[in-house]
């Protein structure tokens, strides 16, 4: 039965949400009436999503709807929020704390747990069918037959964002043809700083596997600089840091160090900081005066960690420190993203709707588990929980959401930002946009990227709408 309500209702599609809510391959019908605003000296503002104005693009809109902007959170408190959730979810890993000697049945868990055949079919992008032949090549290699008994962990850190994937190899493999934004060896990205446990190396001598602070997948060796431990544990440690707080920023050029030259940098990353004193007023050929000096890590010619002073310009999206902690900046953050690309599991330079979320948060220190299903199940924040046909408790709780709440329905995540005249209003990384018109005629399209919608209207499929698959809501408190 159709649901019928006073206004348009925006769904995505129910094939791809099997996998992530934020995918959406259909393609769109004829468009419904289009919603528009004009702003004087700018073109006219046409778009196909219901309910959303030109005014509403801007973290303004919403700042001017907050009735408390209080910090939420101390640095310290984040500190033992942080330590809480990774002393006991089971989808964080504390690397301080991590074994130096791994049994080989527990290293082929958490490789089992990325590389292994899909349970439905898969191609390649030229529409070839992944058979049973290709996952034994990928099989060989990981080559499991030559991990010891013992496994001593190796140490290091990322030197440039990069990818992890679910087997030793870049070569994409989508669930359908055409389907060619959700690569589905891309599980996640690395980004420059983040100490990673290095457990096994794959068969071509091109990849590692290894665990960083929510994930374990396969990173190339390209992006990994290999270390002391302690030397690691000191350089991440030390408490006076820089940290990105744009959406990307890049290091200064360097005609005369490549490693060091326009790296790129998302938010949350976090580097030491260092001083004219420590490194003089020459670095690289630049004077650092008008720039912060963090220490960078790099790589040597045999993969091996040092750091070097790089320069990063004090213009730049970055401060001193992490952000406090309070919903007016939350919303800005959030809003750096808007219109990004969509790129599953950080690909096309971009994030997806955990990553999204989880670098938003990361700008204030504060760590969450990968992907959506990990957050939304495990108890890393104060979190309720929805009967599967309770809708009257759904409505109660989206009535008293909080900006920066975080919704969770099957394969999704939607960050809340406010409301306009009792309808909520959300900001997620999306793929897709369809929904029923006010003639009651039923419209697909396209978002492919961070957007703000109304939550309302949003749907799992055509019978059931959106609020009737939430099944757990998130305070970061």
């Amino acid at each position: 039965m159709k649901l019928h309500q006073p206004f348009v209702r925006l769904i995505g599609s129910a094939a791809v949400l099997v996998l992530v809510a934020c995918g959406d391959s259909g393609k769109p019908n004829v468009a419904p009436d289009d919603i528009s605003a004009s702003t004087p000296g700018a073109p006219e503002f046409v778009s196909d999503v219901p309910q959303v104005t030109e005014a509403m693009l801007q973290p303004d809109f919403w700042e001017q709807r907050l009735s408390d902007d209080r910090v939420r959170m101390s640095a310290q408190e984040i500190h033992a929020f942080n330590a809480v959730n990774l002393a006991g979810d089971p989808y964080l890993h504390r690397l301080d704390e991590f074994p130096q000697v791994m049994p080989k049945a527990a290293v082929l868990a958490l490789i089992d747990t990325v590389s292994m055949p899909a349970s439905s079919p898969r191609v390649f992008v030229d529409g070839s069918a992944v058979e049973e032949a290709d996952y034994s090549q990928l099989e060989a290699t990981v080559q499991r037959v030559e991990i010891p008994e013992e496994v001593t962990v190796r140490w290091g850190l990322v030197v440039e964002r990069a990818s992890m994937r679910s087997y030793p190899t870049r070569t994409r493999v989508l669930k359908n043809t055409g389907d060619s934004d959700l690569d589905r060896f891309q599980e996640t990205g690395v980004f420059p700083g983040q100490q990673l446990a290095i457990l096994h190396e794959s068969a071509d001598g091109e990849w590692w596997f290894a665990v960083n602070y929510h994930y374990a997948a396969w990173v190339p060796k390209s992006a990994v600089a290999l270390g002391d431990r302690a030397a690691i544990h000191d350089w991440a440690q030390q408490s006076l840091r820089l940290t990105v707080s744009g959406a990307q920023v890049r290091t200064n050029f360097n005609p005369e160090d490549a490693r060091t030259s326009e790296v790129v940098l998302d938010m949350g990353v976090s580097l030491p900081l260092l001083s004219a004193a420590q490194v003089g007023h020459n670095v690289h050929g630049q004077n650092p005066f008008a720039s912060y000096i963090v220490s960078l890590p790099v790589r040597d010619a045999n993969g091996k960690l040092a750091f070097e002073p790089t320069l990063i310009g004090r213009g730049k999206d970055v401060r001193v420190g992490h952000l406090p902690y309070k919903p007016s900046v939350v919303l800005r953050q959030a809003f750096k993203f808007l219109g990004e690309r969509y790129g599953w599991g950080h690909d096309y330079n971009g994030r997806d709707c955990t990553g999204f979320v989880g670098e938003v948060y990361k700008s204030f220190g504060i760590l969450m588990p990968r992907n959506s299903g990990q957050q939304g199940k495990s108890a890393f924040a104060p979190t309720q929980t929805f009967a599967p046909d309770d809708h009257e408790a759904r409505v109660k709780a989206l009535s008293s959401l909080s900006v920066g709440d975080l919704i969770y329905i099957p394969g999704h995540v939607m960050m809340y930002i406010g409301e306009v005249d009792g309808e909520p209003f959300v900001i997620h990384d999306v793929t897709g946009l369809s929904y029923y018109t006010q003639d009651e005629s039923y419209y697909r399209g396209t978002l492919s990227g961070v957007s703000v919608t109304p939550l309302m209207p949003l749907q799992l499929n055509g019978e059931k709408r959106y609020i009737d698959g939430i099944y757990a809501i998130k305070s970061i408190i």
